[in-house]
């Protein structure tokens, strides 16, 4: 079974020690980014470091391409996508299931994970999805989309997260991770940040700082007051079938059951 990945630690491509520290941090995804993290007059290099690090194997690094229509985006799939450290591409500014399908043909059956950036994307969501086998998830990226939409308070987000969430269930994916929260020392308001993500729907959360990691792990693995609830109520549907109460006067009935079913594997977090 697929791990639930929770952190995906985005490192700048052109900083290979920062890159080297990122593998150690225990992020379950270390995501390289070429793109916004790294300045055009460095995206060969970054390109070419990034390609050196990924010769060999390793476990749970992506790469966030640069966009497609930029004059960066051909050379980095045509020499990232064959390397055997490469398990996963991020695409930026994914406006349409095509852009989704050219890279797919590119990309030697990698995992893809677009990133909606504009309203286009929001609105194309499903479309995006369900583009390809070789998409994997959806995420929003919030600072693009932010600007593109003109929204200062953050609530204004809270439909397109709610559609990219729905966009990501209709299409068979696991539930898409929250955008990065930018300030790396507000750890309260992260947490704050994470609580409201998980009621949304998002499981687990983009990160730009090893310091993030343990708040966003704890923000969306189960308590274990929600482990008990979930173990009674499997144990219950297990002497029972159908409907019924709990001791505690809790209705259950399969939905609520597959719930807490879903609770119990993401705390065993297989």
């Amino acid at each position: 079974m697929t791990p639930h990945h929770l952190t995906w630690l985005y490192v700048p491509g052109d900083r290979p020690p920062i890159v080297a520290r990122a593998l150690a941090a225990g992020a379950d995804v270390v995501v390289v980014d070429l793109e916004d993290a790294v300045a055009p007059d460095r995206k060969d290099y970054a390109r070419a470091a990034t390609a050196e690090l990924l010769a060999e194997p390793r476990l749970s690094v992506h790469v966030r391409v640069n966009a497609l229509d930029t004059p960066w985006a051909a050379d980095d799939l045509r020499t990232l996508a064959p390397l055997p450290g490469v398990s996963g591409l991020r695409l930026p500014k994914v406006t349409s299931a095509e852009d989704v399908v050219a890279v797919a043909e590119k990309a030697r059956d990698l995992p893809l994970y677009a990133l909606l950036e504009t309203a286009l994307g929001i609105e194309r969501a499903f479309a995006i999805a369900s583009a390809h086998s070789s998409v994997h998830g959806i995420a929003l990226g919030e600072a693009d989309l932010r600007a593109d939409l003109g929204v200062r308070d953050d609530a204004g987000l809270d439909w397109s997260r709610s559609r990219v969430i729905v966009a990501a269930r209709a299409a068979g994916l696991t539930p898409p991770p929250q955008s990065v929260h930018p300030d790396i020392r507000d750890l309260e308001g992260l947490a704050a940040s994470c609580a409201h993500g998980r009621a949304l729907g998002f499981l687990g959360r983009a990160a730009i700082h090893p310091r993030q990691l343990p708040v966003i792990e704890s923000a969306f693995l189960p308590t274990n007051e929600e482990i008990e609830q979930a173990e009674a109520i499997v144990k219950a549907a297990m002497r029972e079938e159908g409907a019924q109460a709990l001791p505690s006067g809790q209705f259950i009935d399969a939905a609520v059951v597959a719930a807490a079913q879903r609770t119990l594997t993401l705390a065993r977090r297989t």
